[in-house]
């Protein structure tokens, strides 16, 4: 399998690669914004390549993201959409460079993606996109995280859209809305936060779901948490 982790760096991402690249017949392509967590990824596993980029700025960064993954996949098996940041910070005190931030590397950032890869995906191949429980529709909303949680209902709407085009193709979409998992970046948004999984435990679920999920669903947002978040 060919497999791109788009945010493999640090938390749920880097377990998830752990993870995947333990079958050596799969080959990886991480990507992330920390050149120093990337060359450490590269340094520990064989089957796996990385390239540094800025979702926020993808798409004046497209071309040479296009020849890098060319140079190292004809086709592409699986893409999984682990990019996110977070800012939070009540609607009110929010700045609108602050909001599009957020709003470009979640949301515009790995749209762009998917457009740029799908051509490479044959009939079979699985795009799973991780939203939040705070995008999840109907599911209760947390104080400081109106902008996030905006930018993954956003990013779990067109998994369904994406899902409906490219049936004709082949191409299962799915998206997995998680809840509360104990990484830094929710440590970084609420310290001293306790969640009920850990990356590793999610990362088990998400990597599973990538390889065979697409047996059974497409095109369906799925919760994936034990509370809500």
């Amino acid at each position: 399998m060919n497999i791109i982790v788009n945010g493999g760096t640090r938390g749920i991402g880097r377990e998830v690669v752990d993870n995947l690249s333990q079958d050596t017949n799969n080959q990886i392509f991480v990507t992330g914004r920390n050149k120093g967590l990337l060359k450490d990824i590269s340094r520990s596993y064989k089957n796996v390549r990385t390239y540094s980029i800025d979702m926020s700025l993808f798409d004046i960064q497209t071309k040479k993201f296009e020849d890098a993954l060319m140079s190292s996949f004809k086709k592409v098996d699986i893409l999984i959409n682990l990019a996110g940041f977070m800012i939070a910070k009540d609607f009110i005190d929010m700045t609108n460079s602050e909001g599009r931030l957020i709003m470009e590397t979640n949301f515009f950032g790995p749209a762009s993606l998917i457009r740029v890869i799908k051509p490479m995906m044959p009939a079979g191949s699985h795009i799973v996109n991780v939203s939040s429980m705070g995008g999840f529709q109907g599911s209760e909303k947390y104080k400081g995280l109106s902008y996030y949680s905006a930018s993954k209902a956003a990013l779990a709407c067109l998994t369904e859209c994406l899902a409906n085009e490219f049936t004709v193709y082949g191409i299962s979409v799915n998206c997995l809305a998680l809840g509360a998992v104990q990484t830094d970046m929710l440590n970084e948004a609420f310290p001293g936060y306790k969640a009920p999984v850990n990356a590793k435990q999610m990362a088990d679920f998400i990597s599973g779901f990538a390889m065979t999920g697409h047996k059974f669903f497409n095109g369906k947002i799925l919760p994936v948490a034990v509370g809500n978040p």
